[in-house]
């Protein structure tokens, strides 16, 4: 295995705006976290999900850090390996992982739920950006994109039996927005997704559970069962809307304090956030969601070679649709699908993946050009 070198002269290119970015959305995280469970009932120490939280932080940063300063040319060597060991553990998950709220996604390790199907997000995009360089921008034929489709397809059925919808919609949307950037015909693209508009039928009456259709329709209108499906998007309207212009104050929560929001420390907590923070809160943190997807974006189009523009691309391309997604169901204009929001849900897989891929990308801009001696 090559081991990671710190060259100093790769220091003059490292992003450290990018990275700045980071440790501003991971603190308003981590402090919207506290105030999400601090007070939560049967757990003894106020601090229980911060601490948890913080020491994946750090794992997390040396993660980062590895996956920086080891040459990306390596990655695209090992594509390979990365994403049949993917496979083996999204396999492994369906048979010995644990169920959870009707889903088996995880597999205890230790004090650790390992969870496949977010490790498996940034292999694809390695993957992908691999197969899809070595075509260098050469794809003038549907058949050139039948190799990328197979093998955004394989884990993504795995994804689905286990059920979990939300991320195979990420892995969808990796694969559009990657093949575009590497010079698919518009024709062409628009030919998968109108074969997948075609397919929808199909997978909502024979494929999708019950539970899945309530989510999905539940943001058209929540009102109509406010009991049951309408519930945690009603509740969720409510904290951001209270919040106001300025908020409610940090440890302020309303919804928090009486229990009223479900999840509000993992796939909810952009609710907790914006009832204590506010109109004036949520934009700033829009802000910084916008600036890290260009920041990415920008690194991408620095990139010495196609195979570093993809992975960018790939990164942006997932953060992105995580936060369109996620910020988008608490304030019912998208579906409710249970994708968490970048640097502020609680999940340690989720964490981890994160930060590994904002390595990937300090990794590229470190190379971006020839250094100088």
């Amino acid at each position: 295995m090559v081991k990671p070198k710190l060259d100093r002269r790769l220091i003059r290119n490292f992003d450290i705006f990018l990275l700045l970015t980071v440790f501003a959305l991971q603190t308003a995280g981590t402090l919207t976290l506290y105030s999400a469970t601090h007070s939560l009932e049967g757990i003894p120490d106020p601090l229980h999900f911060v601490k948890r939280q913080l020491l994946f932080i750090g794992v997390g940063l040396v993660l980062m850090l590895l996956f920086a300063f080891i040459d990306y040319i390596n990655l695209k060597n090992w594509a390979i390996y990365f994403y049949v060991t993917g496979l083996l553990l999204l396999g492994l998950v369906l048979v010995i992982g644990e169920t959870d709220k009707g889903a088996m996604r995880r597999i205890q390790i230790g004090f650790f739920d390992l969870q496949p199907s977010e490790i498996a997000k940034v292999i694809l995009i390695i993957i992908l950006a691999k197969m899809l360089s070595e075509k260098e921008g050469q794809l003038p034929y549907f058949q050139d994109l039948l190799p990328a489709l197979a093998a955004t397809a394989l884990p993504m059925i795995l994804i689905f039996l286990q059920p979990d919808l939300g991320t195979s919609l990420i892995f969808l949307v990796v694969l559009l927005g990657m093949l575009y950037v590497a010079g698919a015909r518009s024709g062409h693209l628009a030919a998968l997704i109108g074969s997948g508009l075609a397919a929808t039928p199909l997978f909502w009456f024979y494929l999708l559970k019950p539970y899945q259709k309530s989510r999905l329709l539940v943001f058209i209108n929540p009102e109509a069962n406010p009991i049951n499906e309408g519930f945690q998007l009603l509740q969720s309207i409510i904290g951001i809307g209270s919040g106001g212009l300025l908020g409610k104050g940090f440890l302020n929560s309303t919804q928090v304090r009486l229990g009223y929001l479900p999840d509000h420390y993992t796939d909810m907590i952009f609710s907790v956030f914006g009832e204590e923070a506010g109109y004036v809160g949520a934009v700033v943190l829009l802000l910084l969601y916008f600036f890290l997807i260009y920041r990415i974006l920008w690194i991408s189009t620095q990139a010495k070679d196609q195979f570093g523009a993809l992975l960018c691309c790939g990164v942006a391309v997932m953060f992105a649709f995580q936060v369109l997604v996620n910020i988008g169901m608490t304030i019912s204009i998208m579906p409710v699908t249970g994708i968490p929001l970048p640097f502020m849900s609680y999940g340690n897989n989720a964490l981890l993946v994160n930060l590994v891929s904002i390595g990937l990308v300090l990794n590229v801009a470190m190379r971006r050009h020839k250094i100088q001696f």
